[in-house]
Formats: structure tokens, C-alpha cells, sequence
């Protein structure tokens, strides 16, 4: 899978992944009015105006980006509707041959997270049926609770070829508090960077990369360069740029030598690209999907730069 990612980025020549991180007032209303006269304004309604938000954003990008990037929470909040609605997405996605990274950032042991794991990127048995649930190709996960907690998704990673972003240096603002903090004599991001490279060794893919990647954040360019030589044979899972505030100049670094090793994230500045300054007088909301797909372009021009 990480092979998979690797030549998709490649191909188009792009290291985006879009963020489908949909909530309802970046969906125009006439999408909402249409899911509301079929649904009303209930759990259902609202999940499916996000799918069809989705959908028209995915038909605009698909031939552009490698991947997208679902953020669980966006739709979990609206219960099992909201499920399905990610469920939709994932599937509709895959159908336009995009890679999908699940933004689930679980963090359990034993058979919690071995349950975490067969859901999401292994397989559930119900007596003697087997079946493939979320169908997410990559997963992020929370490695605060140790080795323990990412061994039973290496497994499954292996046997079903998928892949993992662990959490490593985050780019929220107060990420600092904890992930700078100074344990014999290094960094705890270090150390956890230092894990996620050993624990990679578990999962090679052909091209030079390992199916268990990091996620180092764009708004901490310092760090993610040291990351990147700690981390050489991880593909970096980079969340800040854009909305958060990160240039493509921040986070060069994510970045080695032959152009690979990153995939940049961004959510709302492109989904939400049509209420921006810099779109609003050209497209209107109906043409949402069309914005996004210039935002896209505008994004990849901008990495293209520091590749």
C-alpha cells in the first residue's frame, strides 16, 4: 500500500492529500435543502448532505490527488448515519482509485485494539464469514500507550497490505506541552520518532518505505528536518499547511532527497475553498467542487516548489 501511495504521488506529480473534514456549514445550502427534503433536518439528513458534499468534491480532485484523508469525528458525531456516511465516502473514493487514509487516531491495547484493528484495516469474522468493514487503506493511531498498542494493527498491515501514520510531532499549538518535554536527554517527539523507525523495519514496502509511517506536523519546520533524519525510511504524514497557518517553505523538510517521503495535508482550504477570499468572486457556492479543484492545483504548484 505504501507502494501504491508512493507511485499515485508520482504519477500526478502531486504529494496532496485532501482532507474531507466536512461540517455542515461548509456545505452550500442547496445541498443541504436537498438532503433535508428527503430526510428532514435529523442525524440522516445531515450525513446526507455531508456524502453528497463529499462526492462533488471527490469527482472534482480524484484525477489530481492521490489520496484523501476522511477525519472520523466529522461524521461519527452524527452516530450511525454519520458511519455510513464515511463508509459511503471511503467507497466512493476507492471506486475513482484514491488512496484512503482514515484519521481515526486510536489508541488501546490487546483486544480493544486488536478490535480497532480488524475493523478498520483487517477483517471482522461472524462465525465462519469473514468480512472487510471500513476498508481504509492507511489509519493514524496515538502511540502514548506503547508498543503494545501498535502491534496488533503491524499484523494486519502485513497480512491485508495496509499502512499506518503514528502520531509523532503534531502541529496543534500546544502540542509542546508534552511532546517537548526532555526524557534522558531527548526530546519525547524524538523518542517516539526513534520507536516509530524501529517498529517500521516490521513493514518494508518495495520502494524504500515502510507501511508504517509518522505524522509530523508542518507548523514545526525545526523539527520535522530533524524528524527526517531520524525517520529516513518513514513517509511523513504532514498535517498544518495552509489553514494552520504553514508555508510550503515550513515544511521542505518533510521532505528527502528524490522528492518522496511526505504527503501533505490539507482540509478546509480546499474543501472550503469557495468561501476563501481568493475564490469567492470567481466561483459561486454551486460551483464548490470547481474551487476545490483550483485550490488543489494552486497546492500542488506550491509543493512542486520545495520537492
Amino acid at each position: 500500500m505504501i507502494d501504491q501511495l508512493i507511485r499515485s504521488i508520482q504519477e500526478k506529480n502531486n504529494a496532496t492529500v485532501v482532507g474531507l473534514d466536512p461540517r455542515l456549514n461548509f456545505v452550500p445550502s442547496h445541498i443541504k435543502e436537498q438532503a433535508y427534503a428527503q430526510y428532514g433536518k435529523t442525524l440522516k439528513g445531515a450525513s446526507e448532505a455531508l456524502l453528497q458534499f463529499n462526492k462533488t468534491i471527490i469527482d472534482h480532485v480524484h484525477d489530481l490527488v492521490p489520496a484523501v484523508k476522511p477525519q472520523v469525528a466529522m461524521y461519527e458525531q452524527y452516530g450511525v448515519e454519520g458511519l455510513q456516511a464515511y463508509m459511503d465516502t471511503i467507497q466512493y473514493a476507492k471506486e475513482k482509485g484514491l488512496v484512503i487514509i482514515g484519521d481515526i487516531k486510536r489508541s488501546d491495547i490487546a483486544s480493544t485494539a486488536m478490535a480497532y484493528s480488524d475493523g478498520h484495516i483487517g477483517r471482522v469474522t461472524v462465525e465462519d464469514e469473514c468480512f472487510e468493514v471500513y476498508k481504509e487503506d492507511f489509519i493514524t493511531l496515538n502511540p502514548y500507550l506503547g508498543y503494545d498498542s501498535i502491534e496488533p494493527y503491524i499484523g494486519n498491515c502485513n497480512t491485508y497490505d495496509k499502512g499506518l501514520f503514528i502520531l509523532v510531532k503534531t502541529s496543534n499549538p500546544n502540542s509542546g506541552e508534552i511532546q517537548d518535554l526532555l526524557v534522558e536527554g531527548d526530546t519525547i517527539y524524538k523518542k517516539v520518532g526513534q520507536l516509530v523507525n524501529q517498529w517500521g523495519t516490521e513493514a518494508m514496502g518495495e520502494l524504500g518505505y515502510s507501511r508504517i509511517g509518522a505524522v509530523v506536523g508542518a507548523t514545526h519546520p525545526k523539527q520535522s528536518k530533524e524528524l527526517r533524519k531520524v525517520m529516513p525510511k518513514t513517509f511523513f504524514l504532514v498535517p498544518g499547511y495552509g489553514a494552520q497557518g504553514a508555508t510550503a517553505e515550513d515544511l521542505a523538510g518533510c521532505f528527502n532527497k528524490d522528492g518522496l517521503g511526505a504527503i501533505v495535508n490539507s482540509s478546509r482550504g480546499i474543501i472550503a475553498a469557495y468561501t476563501k477570499e481568493q475564490y469567492k468572486k470567481t466561483f459561486k457556492a454551486e460551483e464548490f467542487g470547481s474551487a476545490a479543484r483550483k485550490a488543489v492545483i494552486a497546492m500542488r504548484n506550491d509543493l512542486n516548489r520545495v520537492r
